[in-house]
């Protein structure tokens, strides 16, 4: 039986630690000694810890040799071992011939690239700096020159344009080059492993990158020569440049995170200058766009200023975000848990100033550390939240951020904003005034606002800012940025836990936001509470729900034979959605879209309606308590045909979902079609019709009938724009109504008893006034109301009836969009004809019926050209059940399932094997 080879690893790291691993599965080779560096204070390399645990004997030098010549105590105990192979899988150390030589089989060592090419220290770094189209390895015999003995073994990979020093090695030299240092050992135990001779054609001795003098990047040369050298000491050191600060001083600062960009100069972006270069470099919102000789450019995403990484876009920012310091005492738990880790990998006590790298710690511990902090916390980490935050009181602050995004959290962040006090309600409510961009309130470009009126006593409330086109790119930009960046980050099921948040935030604020919306909208503060607020509520819990149920579907297809075929789809999100909202409801129109949207993956700005946008801007501030990232959602108050129509236009906007007039509609897609022929839904206006047969319980009739048209004082898209009722009861049904109408409570909408508060705005509360003269005028028979309430400040419209319409009448055919009850009759006799004329409109949102009888009542449901129909009931909406019209009412829906489809594109992928 041959004797096992007796093998000294003689090196250190991560790497060689893994190789050591490799090797003692071979039964056939024996591990007599590791030689490895010296501890660095208490910390022992990887490679001697794992040696100690496989009680394989351990040897640390700090040097083998002194003015040239070996220390004899060195060699003496490395003679100790009888080794008969020397395998270097990394050694930072030189090794001295006597020792090289002193195996009888030789020494055997790692190189990570295709020899004789880059030869020296840095080798990797070159491969990428010179452009190389090919990375690899070498595994060579020892000799006493410079990386120039017998190849025994090489490996290549194709390199990709997206690869960096880092990425190379992660994915091919270090896992590839481990297998291979075992491939390496079995031929040399078997007698196979060859010598072949280096060439010196092509060969090259490259300098080494650890020298700082070697990391200046020169930035007279092309833009991929440029390219190349970030991306060859990208992460570990990073390419030195200096910037000329405005003062004239200069600073040294690292890039990391480079890319060939083709996109051209950038339109918004402010200069910085950087010695050696002629033309200034950009800092724009993808990072800082320099521009090579050749003219073309390289965007650098990360800059390293002192010990810190940063966002090279944020290079400008003046004001830093605040440190967390309210931490609660489950996270102050975890800062514990979090030390135990950094002292394990760094080997040392750690205080809120320990500094990671220098503490110590090199590439591989920052694997390790992204690692054990990701299984401990269950967090997204990558590697870039170790620069950005390197030492340990920053890392903890920035995981606790990450912690209470993912829970939904206000990861510690203080938003100030311009505003004022509502003092309503027997409360005192912060508002903002500002647009929200950004996760940031900011004024509108040339300070414009725009003044909102309290309704009930038609008072200025406040000026808001007023977004101009300038402010909605800006808004869109964001949206753009957060779209492709930090929100993709954000898991579905974090999605939902944020949007979870962000609902306990608004059930915690509920009487807050139905006391701005009274006093904006109009809104009864008690349907305020429950339908506005409450079912906006429900919403975001719904939609929330669904974050982590979006799934696509195999689907069988005929494959070429003799090869199969898998065929799946993917619902993916669509990107920056613009929505525009009503002013009816001001923050459920908001949140029937919006959660859709956001649950989807998607990123928005909202445009909600000029009269009534303060629900809309106190929710921003909510949305930055849950955590969302900055650009997620944004909030831009303005006009329609300023701001909405920028929206619409906008190229970067790929969905758009409105709800307001059919003429308002109409236009919006064609401006979708003309933009970017972007996904577009529309919920537009209705004429609802509601059908009282004689056998429906009247009771409930008259109750329901009432609330089809006169809840939210008729500012209701499904409101019943007309009712039928059947001349049987015709006349009982309306003494009903006008009694009740009698007692209804008209006034102050934060009164808790009233009914009916004011009209939304001024313009609609005389639109009013206009359809009830024209009503008069075409010959209906007015029986209640028809003008302002008598003795009330305010856009108070008393509710109003209409009896003896008939078809061709404007007001039957026309909404109203306000508290008018038009009334036709017709004979119980002629169902055929009732159904004609309910269908006899252009509009089709929603729909209605009382009757007793289940044939009367299915038949109306299959015949009734509606999006929504009623059964002996009205007004009950669900946010499980979709909502949406057909014909001029528009097309899409909001709520239920089929609302997530709005906001979701279907790739179908393929693939043949």
């Amino acid at each position: 039986m041959a004797s096992k080879l007796r093998i000294a690893i003689i090196g250190q790291s991560n790497f060689a630690a893994d190789v050591l691993e490799l090797l003692l599965e071979r039964s056939s080779i024996q591990i007599v000694g590791v030689f490895t560096i010296p501890d660095k204070g208490s910390r022992e390399d990887v490679l001697a810890t794992t040696a100690t645990a496989h009680k394989i004997p351990v040897f640390k030098f700090s040097s083998w040799r002194r003015k040239g010549v070996v220390l004899p105590e060195v060699l003496a105990q490395y003679k100790s071992v009888g080794a008969t192979l020397n395998v270097l899988p990394y050694c930072s150390q030189f090794i001295p011939m006597e020792v090289i030589d002193g195996a009888p089989l030789g020494s055997i060592c790692y190189h990570p690239s295709i020899l004789p090419r880059h030869r020296g220290a840095s080798a990797i770094s070159w491969t990428l700096i010179e452009g190389d189209e090919v990375a690899g390895f070498s595994i060579f015999w020892a000799d006493d020159g410079l990386d120039t003995g017998p190849l025994l073994l090489t490996r290549q990979t194709n390199l990709e344009p997206t690869d960096t020093l880092d990425s190379i090695y992660k994915r091919f030299l270090y896992p590839e080059g481990v297998k291979a240092m075992g491939v390496a050992v079995d031929m040399v135990a078997n007698g196979t492993a060859p010598k072949i001779v280096q060439t010196e054609i092509g060969a090259t001795y490259d300098p080494a990158m650890f020298k700082a003098e070697n990391q200046l990047i020169n930035l007279q040369q092309s833009a991929e020569r440029i390219w190349n050298f970030v991306r060859g000491l990208d992460s570990v050191p990073g390419a030195i440049a200096t910037v000329i600060l405005q003062d004239g001083i200069e600073e040294q600062i690292r890039l990391f995170g480079a890319h060939l960009y083709s996109a051209g100069p950038v339109s918004h972006g402010q200069a910085l200058r950087l010695k050696g270069l002629t033309k200034p470099a950009w800092v724009h919102s993808a990072g800082l766009l320099i521009e090579g000789t050749d003219g073309a450019f390289v965007n650098v995403r990360r800059i390293k200023r002192g010990s810190k990484v940063i966002n090279a876009s944020e290079w400008f920012k003046q004001a830093e975000q605040q440190p967390i310091t309210d931490f609660s005492e489950d996270e102050l738990s975890k800062k514990t848990l979090l030390s135990g880790i950094w002292q394990a990998i760094l080997k040392e006590p750690i205080e809120d100033s320990t500094d990671f790298f220098a503490a110590g710690a090199g590439s591989m511990d920052v694997v390790r550390l992204v690692e054990e902090v990701k299984e401990a916390f269950d967090v997204p980490l990558e590697n870039d939240n170790v620069f950005m935050a390197p030492v340990f009181e920053e890392f903890f602050g920035q995981l606790v951020k990450i912690l209470r995004q993912g829970s939904g959290g206000s990861g510690g962040q203080k938003l100030i904003y311009d505003g004022f006090t509502l003092k309503a309600n027997k409360r005192e409510i912060q508002v903002p005034t500002q647009l929200f961009i950004n996760g940031e309130f900011v004024d509108a470009e040339g300070k414009r606002t725009l003044e909102i009126v309290n309704p009930t006593d038609e008072k200025v409330l406040c000026k808001v800012a007023c977004a101009s086109p300038q402010d909605v790119d800006k808004a869109v930009q964001a949206a753009h940025t957060a779209f492709y960046g930090s929100w993709k980050q954000v898991s579905a099921r974090q999605r939902g836990q944020l949007m979870l948040k962000l609902a306990d935030l608004m059930e915690q604020h509920k009487e807050e936001l139905a006391t701005i919306e009274s006093v904006d909208s109009g809104a009864v503060y008690t349907l305020a509470l429950k339908t506005h607020v409450g079912m906006s509520i429900d919403a975001w819990r719904y939609f929330a729900g669904w974050c982590d149920k979006i799934q696509g579907n195999t689907i069988p297809v005929n494959p070429a034979r003799p090869n199969n075929v898998l065929t799946f789809t993917r619902k993916e999100p669509i990107g920056v959605c613009g929505l525009v909202t009503p002013w009816n409801y001001p923050l459920m129109m908001l949140s029937w879209k919006m959660a859709a949207c956001i649950a989807a993956g998607n990123t928005c700005l909202i445009k909600p309606a000029q009269t009534c946008p303060l629900t809309a801007l106190k929710f921003a501030e909510l949305t930055v308590k849950a955590g969302f990232p900055p650009g997620v959602i944004n909030v831009l108050p303005g006009k329609g045909s300023d701001a909405g129509q920028a929206v619409a236009d906008h190229q970067l906007v790929r969905k758009l979902g409105f709800t307001g007039s059919t003429p308002i509609g109409k236009h919006i897609m064609k401006s979708c079609a003309d933009s970017n022929l972007k996904k577009c839904s529309l919920e537009l206006g209705g004429k609802s019709p509601l059908i009282i047969f004689a056998d429906c319980d009247l009771d409930k009739a008259v109750k329901h009938g009432m609330s089809s048209v006169f809840f939210n004082k008729g500012e209701n898209c499904i409101a019943a724009g007309r009712l039928f009722v059947e001349d049987r009861i015709h006349d009982e049904f309306v003494r009903r109504v006008l009694k009740d109408l009698r007692t209804m409570t008209i006034g102050d909408p934060l009164n808790r008893s009233t009914a009916h508060g004011p009209q939304n705005h001024k313009a609609h509360f005389e639109k009013l006034l206009e359809f009830c003269e024209r009503g008069v005028q075409d010959g209906a028979t007015l029986v209640y109301g028809g003008c302002r309430v008598a003795n009330l400040k305010g856009y108070f419209f008393t509710p109003t009836v209409f009896t003896n319409v008939e078809d061709d009448m404007y007001i039957a055919q026309e909404e109203s969009f306000g508290p008018i009850m038009i009334i036709s009759k017709f004979n119980g006799s002629d169902i055929d004809s009732v159904m004609q004329r309910a269908n006899n409109t252009e509009y089709g949102l929603a729909s209605g019926v009382f009757t007793k009888d289940i044939s009367k009542a299915l038949s109306f449901a299959d015949r009734i050209e509606a999006g929504t129909v009623f059964v002996n009931v009205y007004n009950k909406t669900d946010v499980a059940a979709p909502f949406g019209g057909f014909k001029q009412s528009g097309y899409g829906k909001d709520l239920g399932q089929e609302a997530l489809n709005e906001y979701l594109k279907t790739k179908c992928v393929t693939i043949e094997y």
